[in-house]
C-alpha cells in the first residue's frame, strides 16, 4: 500500500510522482493512519532540489518543514493558472501542521475544481485522510467508501483497491471503538 495521491492519479505529478527516482525507496504509507513515512529523509532532502514544485512542497511537509511548505505552497497557488494541484498540495502542508480547517478549506475548493471522476476520487480520498487524523472516523469512511466508488467506476482498480484498503482499516477501527458507521 505504499501508494500517496502523488502516484495514485497519473497526471498530478511528472513521471507519475517520481521526478527523482523511485518514490518507494524514500516513504512509504503508513497502513493504520495512512500517512506518508518518510524511510530515507537523508536521500528526500538530498532530492529536494530535484523535485518540481508541487512535489517539493508535498517533500517538505513530509520532512518536517511544514511552515516553508506552506509558504511555498501558499506561493505556488498565488501564481497558478490551474489551481487544482496546488490546492491539494498546500492543503496537505496545512494538514501537517494540523491546521484541519484551512485544509478543510483548501480541499473543498479543490473538489469543486475536480474535472472528473478520477479527480474527485483523489481528493476525497485526501479528505478521508485528514478525517482519519482528525479521528472522525465515521466521515473518514464515507469519504474512502466515495472515492473507492469513483475509481471502481472509472476503471481505476489499483487506486479503488488502495482506498477500499483504507476503508476496511476505518471499519476495522470503528467497530472496535463500538462506533457504528451510521447514526
Amino acid at each position: 500500500m505504499a501508494l500517496s495521491w502523488q502516484l495514485m492519479t497519473p497526471g498530478v505529478f511528472e513521471n507519475g510522482g517520481r521526478s527523482a527516482g523511485p518514490a518507494a525507496e524514500l516513504w512509504q504509507i503508513d497502513p493504520r493512519t495512512l500517512r506518508e513515512v518518510v524511510v530515507d529523509r537523508a536521500a528526500m532532502k538530498a532530492r529536494l532540489g530535484e523535485y518540481p514544485s508541487v512535489e517539493r512542497v508535498w517533500a517538505l511537509s513530509l520532512l518536517g518543514r511544514s511552515d516553508q511548505a506552506a509558504v511555498e505552497g501558499q506561493e505556488l497557488l498565488d501564481g497558478a493558472r490551474d489551481r487544482f494541484r496546488p490546492l491539494l498540495v498546500l492543503a496537505h502542508a496545512r494538514w501537517y501542521q494540523y491546521q484541519w480547517h484551512e485544509a478543510a478549506l483548501l480541499q473543498e475548493e479543490a473538489l469543486q475544481l475536480a474535472r472528473t471522476p478520477t479527480m474527485e476520487a483523489l481528493v476525497r480520498y485526501e479528505i478521508g485522510r485528514r478525517f482519519l487524523d482528525e479521528g472522525r472516523y465515521r466521515d473518514a469512511a464515507v469519504e474512502l467508501d466515495w472515492a473507492y466508488d469513483l475509481y471502481r467506476t472509472a476503471g481505476q482498480e489499483r487506486l479503488a483497491r488502495v482506498c477500499r484498503q483504507g476503508l476496511e482499516r476505518t471499519r476495522r477501527v470503528l467497530a472496535a471503538s463500538g462506533i457504528t458507521e451510521t447514526g
